[in-house]
């Protein structure tokens, strides 16, 4: 069973556990299943919102019989409506964890992040799986990723019986398909995505570096998770870390130091503004989540990314340029008219409503 089927690791693992046909028995929730199930019709789809409140009911028939649940489902639009948010993430794990204990699921495996992680050491040293799940209190998602591992701390000191718990923790996961989706999540949409290949500045502070790993790569860990039955936590990144001169090199751009507070600033006013969708939050996460070690991956599961972090950056980048995509609702194709009309639909009701 596979929450989030369908979006950026979902429809990766399921292209990986089909690889062989028949193997598998897979089973997809989301939200917006593909239409007709293309091109993933060898799976049963459940169409459910983790944020409805009867979720952890409607998911026990889903769950029985199952050898294995991957829980990937997050929301992260809209950003203004936390409300949400929080429903989807921290109500959707807890429905994953309920469902699953009730129905004597034997493995759980939760797809967490490098968001969930206290901020980094000041030298930057990457840090292992023990270092401290604070979060970053000025972004919904990290605040979330952080509430859903208390619930699974909770569930095992509660329920040592089972599931048993695996957690993965990866940094920033990117593929060309996720290309029109990261437009979508922060991007303005009046920006044509075809800019990205004229951009003649980059201004950042010179300070940035985030840990980087291909979807692909973070489906292999997931699988290797599954068959091994493997339990505990497991940082998943490439090397090398992505710098801002990295990201400059790949636009073509020239970079320039702007102060991260003076970057907020902006992309705070904008966002309040309703100009674009990126919580000026996700500022203070990219500069204080640390860098991760995946030493435990590489010695438990054998995992080691098969794409470095700036081949992957790369092909990010080209897609977002390019609106790539694929058949999946959650993947679609970036359409700037639909976007303007979604924003010009929710804007004001949103402002209202959280103001």
């Amino acid at each position: 069973m596979i929450t989030g089927a369908s979006g950026n690791v979902g429809t990766a693992l399921l292209r990986r556990l089909q690889r062989v046909p028949g193997e598998h028995h897979l089973a997809g929730i989301a939200r917006r299943p593909p239409r007709d199930g293309q091109p993933y019709q060898d799976v049963e789809w459940t169409a459910l919102d983790l944020a409805a409140p009867a979720a952890a009911a409607a998911l026990g028939p889903v769950f029985r019989g199952a050898d294995a649940v991957v829980h990937l489902a997050w929301g992260f639009q809209p950003s203004h409506d936390t409300d949400y948010l929080d429903r989807s993430g921290v109500g959707g794990t807890r429905a994953v964890l309920d469902a699953a204990r009730a129905e004597g699921v034997p493995h759980l495996v939760h797809m967490s992040s490098v968001g969930a992680y206290s901020p980094g050491p000041p030298d930057g040293h990457p840090v292992d799986e023990q270092w401290p799940t604070g979060g970053v209190d000025s972004l919904a998602y990290s605040r979330e990723k952080v509430a859903a591992e208390r619930l699974l701390d909770e569930h095992e000191r509660r329920h040592p019986d089972g599931p048993a718990l695996a957690r993965l923790r990866p940094g920033l996961i990117v593929q060309r398909e996720s290309g029109s989706a990261l437009l979508r999540y922060g991007v303005p949409p009046f920006v044509p995505a075809s800019l990205l290949r004229h951009v003649p500045l980059l201004p950042v502070d010179r300070s940035l570096v985030v840990p980087l790993v291909h979807t692909a790569d973070v489906a292999d860990a997931v699988e290797r998770v599954l068959t091994r039955r493997a339990t505990g936590p497991f940082n998943l990144a490439a090397d090398p870390p992505v710098t801002r001169d990295d990201i400059a090199a790949v636009l073509g751009a020239r970079p320039v130091h702007v102060p991260r507070q003076v970057l907020r600033g902006a992309v705070w006013a904008s966002w309040h503004a309703r100009l674009q969708p990126l919580d000026p939050g996700w500022l203070d996460l990219a500069f204080a989540a640390p860098l991760v070690d995946s030493t435990r991956a590489r010695r438990e599961l054998d995992w080691a990314p098969s794409v470095d972090a700036l081949s992957a950056l790369a092909e990010v980048i080209g897609g977002m340029a390019d609106t790539a995509a694929t058949s999946s609702p959650a993947l679609r194709k970036r359409s700037v008219a639909a976007e303007l009309a979604a924003l010009v639909r929710r804007g004001p009701a949103a402002h209202r409503r959280h103001t």
